[in-house]
């Protein structure tokens, strides 16, 4: 099983406690701090990937940095790292977002591109994605460098690679393939 197919369901699994406890946004506020701290922190990063550094000691790391968190996002990362899956924790987090978002009839576009967007260029993509969807949108913008230029779109299972970057890939790939 793949991790993001793990990492759905548990975030499936972890939206429907929340609902049953009525502690969604307690809970999705744990996880938007998830999301922003693996996402700020390579060293976290690394220590949650790291097979040698035990299950315990990562337990630590992240109940240290994650003090006051609700019980449940508490449970989710004691689980994940038993399962000895807690690098998928910041996907986790991001799966969770996503469902809670649709769950509320909204949706989080994520937007990757090689230099911040400007906030006309936001509004313009906000009112192509809430027309494709249907739902209300919300964008999270992120700079990838490597991406070259252009951007890649992600909207719930959907992407969209328009990156200089694909292109030069797929070009290469052609090349390849011809010779």
């Amino acid at each position: 099983m793949s991790n993001s197919r793990a990492a759905i369901r548990y975030a499936k699994a972890i939206l429907d406690l929340a609902v049953e406890n009525k502690a969604i946004d307690g809970v999705e506020k744990d996880m938007r701090s998830i999301v922003g701290t693996i996402t700020d922190s390579k060293e976290l990063k690394d220590v949650l990937a790291n097979p040698v550094i035990s299950g315990t000691a990562k337990k630590d790391v992240l109940s240290k940095i994650f003090t006051g968190s609700h019980a449940i996002t508490e449970g989710l990362i004691s689980m994940l790292v038993d399962n000895k899956r807690v690098a998928i924790l910041n996907e986790v987090a991001i799966k969770y977002i996503i469902l809670n978002e649709q769950l509320k009839g909204k949706d989080v576009a994520y937007v990757t591109t090689a230099v911040p967007m400007t906030e006309a260029l936001e509004k313009k993509v906000l009112k192509q994605v809430a027309a494709l969807t249907g739902n209300e949108v919300s964008i999270q913008n992120k700079i990838d460098e490597s991406i070259i230029g252009g951007f890649v779109l992600r909207v719930g299972d959907l992407q969209y690679d328009a990156s200089v970057a694909n292109k030069l890939n797929n070009l290469r790939r052609e090349f390849t393939n011809s010779l």
